[in-house]
């Protein structure tokens, strides 16, 4: 064990949090897209002229996972997985993970969110369907939060290879 390299386990960590970003904010999506599909399938039934508009609230909670993998790409990328160069030491690999982590837990928690102002909004939509374009203010508010966190997770993954 003397002679174990301790910097090799940077990629690791670094590794661990593109994993992290694209699982979570994949889990956040799947559980809002599930919800709100749910929801849009009722309002469909009663009225199926209303599809377009809430398969666009739908989606809105899925943009999370999309980010989530954008975070692990670019993460991929910079580490050498994908081009770039491996962490040299253990230190720059927990600097990628802490990178990751704003876009896997505010992934995941807005997308959960998102849903359940999706959700609402595809009841308003359903019971006024001339208000859908107030509806989608309810959950794009929440997605300024994804945003926010895709692009703390962009600058600091970026700037980790000028350290």
């Amino acid at each position: 064990m003397q002679n174990f390299d301790w910097n090799a386990l940077g990629v690791v960590f670094a590794l661990l949090g593109a994993v992290l970003a694209a699982l979570m904010g994949g889990i956040g999506s799947a559980i809002g897209v599930g919800l709100t599909g749910q929801a849009a399938a009722g309002v469909v039934t009663e009225d199926p002229s209303q599809f377009g508009k809430v398969l666009i609230l739908q989606l809105l909670p899925g943009t999370q996972g999309i980010y989530g993998l954008l975070i692990g790409f670019v993460t991929l990328t910079q580490i050498g997985v994908l081009g770039g160069t491996a962490p040299d030491t253990l230190s720059k690999g927990l600097l990628y993970l802490a990178a990751c982590l704003p876009m896997a837990i505010v992934g995941m928690v807005s997308a959960k969110w998102q849903a359940k102002a999706s959700v609402s909004s595809i009841s308003l939509v359903a019971k006024k369907p001339d208000q859908f374009g107030k509806s989608m203010i309810f959950p794009a508010m929440v997605e300024t939060y994804a945003v926010l966190a895709l692009l703390i997770s962009i600058l600091s993954i970026t700037s980790i290879a000028n350290i």
